[in-house]
């Protein structure tokens, strides 16, 4: 009986929680910037990271609660649980693994509660014909892609070689491969490839040739 209460209880306290948080959403306004950059939407399948820090509640387990850090061959150590391979899993399918696991062996209908507080720095650089080159970090929870990363590096100066932006990327070796982007296409949105980019990739802008 006393477990049925609980139960009811917990229903109902989120059932109120997700009431108040869709009527206080709001659209932010949007920003404009030097390049016209797709948007990308935060997404809650943010994939971990070594040196990201979590913090793990259990509903009505206050002593399980932990922060934790991805180490650096991505697991998590628990309590009760143990380690965790959280490699190539995001933030809810971890939360759910982990839920799974408590309920498995140790507690009955666990609700699990898993964020980010601190996220592993993640950047890529751009160099040459922008306006400041830099390194240019990935906005928590988003992606990046090539045109919103020149864009927060000020955008491309009036000698830009648009037509010729290079992308070098490191392969599965760590052999660094370059591509060669026709930026104009993408500021026109006559190319369907964004070109979303990864940790540690380097943009790097020619001069163009007068």
């Amino acid at each position: 009986m006393a477990q049925i209460f609980r139960r009811f209880v917990r229903l109902t306290v989120y059932s109120l929680l997700a009431s108040v948080l869709t009527l206080g959403a709001q659209e932010p306004e949007a920003v404009s910037t030097a390049v016209a950059a797709p948007i990308i939407a935060p997404s809650a399948d943010y994939l971990l990271r070594p040196s990201d820090i979590l913090q793990m509640r259990v509903f009505q387990e206050d002593d399980l609660t932990r922060e934790i850090s991805v180490s650096g061959d991505f697991t998590i150590s628990l309590p009760l649980i143990g380690t965790v391979d959280v490699k190539n899993r995001s933030v809810r399918q971890t939360e759910e693994m982990v839920r799974q696991l408590y309920d498995r062996d140790f507690l009955v209908n666990p609700q699990v509660s898993l964020i980010v507080l601190k996220y592993a720095e993640r950047a890529v650089n751009v160099i040459g014909q922008v306006n400041t080159p830099r390194a240019v970090e990935f906005p928590a929870e988003r992606g990046l892609t090539l045109l919103e990363a020149i864009a927060r590096a000020g955008g491309f100066t009036r000698l830009a070689e648009r037509s010729k932006v290079k992308l070098i990327r490191k392969d599965d070796k760590g052999v660094p491969v370059t591509y060669t982007i026709n930026a104009e296409k993408l500021i026109n949105a006559t190319s369907d490839n964004t070109w979303t980019l990864q940790v540690d990739d380097v943009i790097e802008v020619p001069e163009r040739f007068l």
